[in-house]
């Protein structure tokens, strides 16, 4: 079933620490899950990553160990304690053996883990698909459907049962009951809800059930079966706005709103609390920060200085954006709290982009949040029809993406139409169209801190362009079907897996192996 995005689990978000979404977040993620499904006891974890995927070659510096490992013991995503992952998995008595195979695996991001606890063995395969979002595609070998936005009740079965749906859904009101048979025999109960522990009891009983475990719910805002939502495309966005002639940011509201089932004052909400964090985070990194596994040391206070200065060329805008975009930059690196959006290797582009340009234009927070909608909106369009995985294509995954999303949010905030907006959008990723993912001693700082300055200042550019009426000739919706079909042709060793680009050269082998050293 097509996943239906979320401005929140999908294109702003999450809130974490971490060089990267698609590792650190999505591995996290995957960790959690992993747990959930031993019953949260686990003495030992053997992990087979494919040699041809991603994760073989970036596991340790992209943060997929820091991710898995911290998952596995339950802690959230920007818990403090991530920064002691090896530590803290030792104290916890856990064993972790990684391997590497010729596995043939459809995605480069996928986990293999095989989970002991002394009583219960379970395998799992999973897969990071970009931004933190992931999906469990196998348990014990059988396919399955597990993406963090359920709680998914699972019950292992020697032997079927009669009439077990009928049974279960007198019992539950379920959005999906499945059986899965494969080794092994089991049911997976999708609810919006936790069942409630004497119901379960009952359902065990009745099914014979061997086990009964309890996954739950990773992403903030939860699935439904039956999702009804107004648009899914730019194209039938403007048909459905044909009458209303709502802003865009009021249309990203009603799009998240019934996309999640919630009220639009705490869909409001929610973005006012990334807002907060995104503010914080710039704030912080203009304060300095430091860091012992980084490449780059925190560059924003001299650009800070000599720009307060006037010894910098240019001024105003652009120069603000490149300020708030290194502070985020920096934060990232030193592990601080950041906003993935869409990902953490382009968490400054979109967010330091709008965030300058509110101050720029002394807006207030309110209409900050109503930009985030805005780019959240535009990245819900590319989402559903493409990624934002580098691994799957490139950095135009990500960075790309980022420019589209500011370019429509700045187009608003400067008073432009829907129009503008999406006019703004197509120009800013047509011209981001095969850009590279290869990152500099396979660390997610640079050439990323320039490439996100790139795509803000791309975005601004054809912000002001389409403020002009500027013609972007390409419609935003195929523009998309472009930047999934050439981010797919992007050849392996350009999609972050550290074997290709500047990734490759001599100076980057040098700077890795002196910080492998420390």
């Amino acid at each position: 079933m097509k996943n239906i995005p979320s401005i929140f689990n999908d294109i702003i978000g999450p809130v974490m620490r971490g060089p990267s979404s698609s590792h650190c977040a999505g591995a996290l993620r995957i960790g959690r899950m992993a747990r959930d499904l031993m019953g949260g006891s686990i003495f030992q974890v053997e992990i087979e990553y494919d040699t041809m995927g991603s994760l073989a070659t970036t596991h340790i510096s992209q943060g997929s160990d820091m991710g898995l490992f911290c998952g596995l013991l339950g802690y959230d995503v920007t818990d403090e304690l991530l920064l002691n992952y090896k530590e803290e998995i030792i104290n916890h008595n856990i064993s972790i053996d990684i391997k590497y195979k010729k596995l043939n695996d459809a995605h480069p991001n996928t986990y293999n883990l095989l989970l002991k606890n002394g009583q219960d063995n379970h395998k799992i395969k999973a897969i990071s698909t970009g931004g933190g979002m992931v999906e469990v595609i196998e348990i014990d070998g059988v396919a399955v459907n597990i993406n963090g936005g359920y709680f998914e009740t699972v019950l292992f079965v020697d032997e079927l049962i009669t009439n077990w749906i009928e049974i279960i859904s007198g019992k539950i009101n379920a959005e999906e009951i499945s059986l899965k048979a494969g080794d092994k025999f089991f049911v997976n109960i999708k609810t919006t809800f936790k069942i409630d522990d004497d119901v379960i009891l009952e359902i065990k009983k009745i099914c014979n059930a061997v086990e009964v475990k309890t996954i739950f719910p990773v992403l903030p805002v939860l699935s439904k079966k039956e999702i009804i939502i107004p648009f899914t495309t730019a194209d039938e966005m403007i048909e459905y706005n044909m009458n209303k002639r709502l802003q865009l940011w009021e249309l990203a509201l009603e799009y998240e709103s019934k996309r999640g089932d919630v009220p639009k004052e705490e869909v409001m909400r929610m973005m006012d609390e990334i807002t907060k964090v995104i503010i914080n985070c710039v704030e912080t990194g203009l304060n300095g920060t430091e860091f012992n596994d980084r490449i780059l040391p925190a560059q924003s206070l001299n650009f800070n200085k000599l720009n307060d200065e006037n010894k910098l060329l240019g001024s105003g805008l652009q120069n603000l954006m490149i300020l708030y975009i290194s502070a985020i930059m920096e934060v990232k690196s030193s592990m601080g709290v950041i906003v993935a959006a869409p990902t953490a290797g382009s968490c400054g582009a979109c967010p330091g982009a709008i965030y300058a340009a509110v101050k720029y234009l002394q807006k207030d927070s309110c209409e900050m949040s109503k930009a985030l909608l805005i780019a959240g909106l535009i990245g819900v369009f590319i989402a559903y029809k493409s990624t934002f995985a580098a691994e799957e294509a490139g950095c135009q995954a990500e960075t790309g993406a980022g420019a589209g999303m500011a370019a429509a949010a700045l187009v608003y905030l400067n008073g432009g139409s829907v129009e503008q907006s999406l006019g703004a959008a197509s120009m800013a990723i047509q011209n981001s169209l095969g850009l590279i993912c290869d990152p500099i001693a396979n660390r997610v700082e640079a050439p990323c801190i320039g490439r996100n300055v790139m795509a803000a200042v791309n975005a601004l550019a054809c912000a002001n362009m389409a403020l002009a009426n500027y013609l972007h000739l390409i419609q935003f919706d195929e523009v998309i079907d472009v930047y999934d079909e050439v981010g797919r042709k992007i050849s392996r060793e350009y999609r972050c897996t550290g074997l290709g680009g500047l990734s490759a050269t001599n100076s980057a082998r040098t700077l890795e192996a002196k910080l492998n050293l420390k």
